[in-house]
């Protein structure tokens, strides 16, 4: 065949193939879930670019050699920024509980206050209060002891990348580079204040698209018909933070510098942190139902979750942006999986004027989405 010919029939080839539709894999669950016709599913997977739909799932194997993860995507994309929320308080966790474990004069339990604070507290009850109900006073407790470079360098010492934690959360002075300084309480007369670290300026992220939306409601609950610039806010993307819970739940999977350096206490401490229910830690069930911060499998309900699942996770939910990671098990089937979900739920376009699709939309799909996932996985 002439070479003009055979490069006109290679490329004909390439065209009828890359045209041609794509074989389902029987074998990816997460390709299955998301197949599905349930109504709470398919009009948000149907228009998944408009949800900004970004999932990660990890099966489990294990064997005599330990655990071997499967990874499935759909949407995943690092330079598509979406707006962590509160998932950026499972890795200030870990951090503050890590840093603790290497000085020995404190502990989770031992009393302390931050300069300038209302009250004295301990690190294992802002923890309590970060996983039970999502509290953000104690997400900023956690981020005064640390300091914005400590946490970043330390998260890239990890390997865990990219990632950028660059301010509080809910308070008028996010983005202060000093942090506030931390008072020890060891005993009765023994005070124990660590200097307040400085960070460095906030760099503005250099991703595509970082002006969201057609308009936002600024300080002064004034609308401002302009997108929101979302370059200077935290940014944990669907990698980095499926590559955090695998570190919690699954250590030994990694080396020991990938690791949290937690001792087991702690980190006992924090798998039942992460666990429980907010009535097992002391709420009222009446304002902090099971699912209240537990979006797969039972977001949609605000019935008990039962004790045969385990769901060990953090959510995050602001701006219309909707997110959830969690390693989820269940103990009469004995199926184990991570699974790490965001969408955004801002039919109006207008940023921090409260009106979002949490309950209709988001908060419903990630529930079935963990259903489907259990029922698929079971088979």
């Amino acid at each position: 065949m002439p070479t003009t010919k055979l490069i006109l029939f290679s490329l004909l080839l390439y065209i009828a193939i890359g045209c041609a539709p794509k074989q389902s894999d029987p074998e990816n669950p997460l390709e299955k879930a998301i197949q599905s016709e349930h109504p709470k599913i398919k009009p948000v997977i149907d228009s998944a670019a408009h949800y900004q739909v970004q999932i990660m799932l990890s099966t489990i194997k294990r064997d005599n050699n330990g655990v071997k993860f499967t990874d499935y995507q759909f949407g995943v994309n690092d330079s598509n920024y979406f707006y962590p929320a509160s998932s950026v308080k499972l890795p200030i966790s870990l951090l503050a509980l890590e840093k603790l474990n290497k000085d020995p004069r404190f502990d989770r339990n031992t009393l302390f206050y931050i300069d300038g604070d209302t009250i004295e507290t301990t690190f294992a009850n802002e923890i309590n209060k970060i996983f039970a109900i999502s509290d953000n006073p104690a997400y900023n407790r956690l981020f005064e002891y640390l300091g914005k470079d400590y946490i970043n360098q330390t998260l890239e010492e990890k390997g865990i990348q990219p990632v950028r934690i660059s301010h509080r959360l809910s308070t008028s002075d996010a983005y202060n580079p000093v942090s506030k300084a931390v008072i020890f309480h060891q005993n009765d007369t023994t005070l124990t204040q660590l200097q307040a670290p400085t960070s460095g300026p906030v760099e503005r992220l250099p991703l595509p698209s970082m002006l969201k939306g057609e308009g936002y409601m600024d300080t002064n609950d004034s609308l401002i018909r302009e997108p929101m610039d979302f370059a200077t806010k935290n940014y944990l993307p669907i990698n980095s933070l499926h590559a955090i819970i695998k570190r919690v739940i699954f250590p030994e999977a990694f080396s020991k510098q990938e690791q949290f350096d937690l001792s087991t206490s702690d980190r006992e401490f924090l798998l039942q942190a992460m666990s429980s229910t907010p009535r097992a830690l002391g709420f009222a069930q009446k304002d902090y139902y099971d699912s209240f911060g537990k979006f797969f499998i039972y977001g949609d309900t605000k019935e008990n979750i039962p004790e045969s699942i385990k769901i060990y996770n953090k959510v995050g939910y602001a701006y219309g942006y909707l997110t959830d990671c969690a390693y989820i098990y269940d103990a009469q089937t004995g199926i184990e999986f991570i699974i790490t979900a965001n969408l955004l739920v801002n039919e109006n376009g207008i940023f921090n004027d409260g009106i979002y699709q949490y309950d209709s939309v988001g908060i419903p799909f990630l529930a079935q989405l963990g259903r489907e996932l259990l029922k698929n996985l079971n088979h």
